[in-house]
């Protein structure tokens, strides 16, 4: 059995892994790549055609050595003084996270979370379609969910077998998390993002990616605390 991955940032680049003759990307990496798409979405509306990673470094404020490296994993070559072409860097970062492919997904747990989840459209953009949910709700089950059709868990095995579903959400509540993920696991899925806090233990062939929101609110709320308590210090509090 294995442990989620940790879903902290380290700032501390680590060696690349090798696995099976399969190049793993470090953890870091890959949280920053979609950082740098997302400015560089932004850029291309502005009509930035070429750029480089020095200057995706200065506007994010990162060590232009590292977003070189980062950049360096999805193989496209800059050019000498323009650097990238930025339509063809988004392409490049794109593949590389593998989100111009198509991954039939499935969602457990159709409450608040699940629907704000449901009916986020840039999933679908990105490569995540959502062919089911699932939830024990009977009032609920036979529904619809942003056109997604809420099924019974008698269900799974056959959705995920009929549209060869690759990955998981889990939005279930705490007490019901592994039960569902033993059964996500035993009908087939490779992959499951998780929004429960629960310490999920799955084989290892399982990829799990956890999506702690509480984890990131604690870093927000105790940096906030930590200003408030540095702003009185310096007699500058509500400056």
């Amino acid at each position: 059995m294995k442990n989620e991955t940790n879903n902290g940032l380290n700032d501390t680049e680590p060696k690349t892994l090798i696995k099976n003759s399969v190049k793993i990307t470090p953890e870091p990496t890959l949280r920053r790549l979609p950082r740098y798409l997302h400015l560089l979405y932004y850029l291309r509306e502005e009509g930035v055609e070429d750029l480089s990673s020095t200057t995706i470094a200065e506007k994010m404020k990162l060590d232009p050595t590292q977003v070189r490296k980062d950049i360096q994993y999805t193989s496209i070559t800059g050019k000498p003084k323009t650097g990238f072409k930025t339509s063809e860097l988004i392409a490049a970062i794109e593949e590389y996270l593998n989100w111009n492919h198509i991954s039939n997904s499935i969602l457990f747990g159709a409450g608040s979370l699940g629907t704000a989840i449901l009916g986020y459209n840039r999933f679908r953009e990105i490569g995540l379609n959502f062919i089911a949910a699932f939830d024990s709700d009977p009032d609920k089950i036979g529904t619809t969910l942003k056109d997604i059709p809420i099924l019974p868990i008698e269900k799974l095995s056959e959705t995920v077998k009929s549209f060869n579903v690759e990955i998981a959400v889990l939005t279930v509540p705490v007490n019901k998390s592994q039960s569902i993920t033993d059964l996500i696991v035993n009908a087939g899925i490779k992959a499951i993002w998780n929004f429960t806090p629960t310490h999920l233990q799955v084989p290892d062939s399982i990829v799990v990616e956890n999506a702690q929101l509480s984890q990131s609110l604690a870093l927000l709320t105790r940096r906030l605390a930590e200003k408030v308590e540095s702003d009185i210090l310096l007699g500058r509090k509500g400056k």
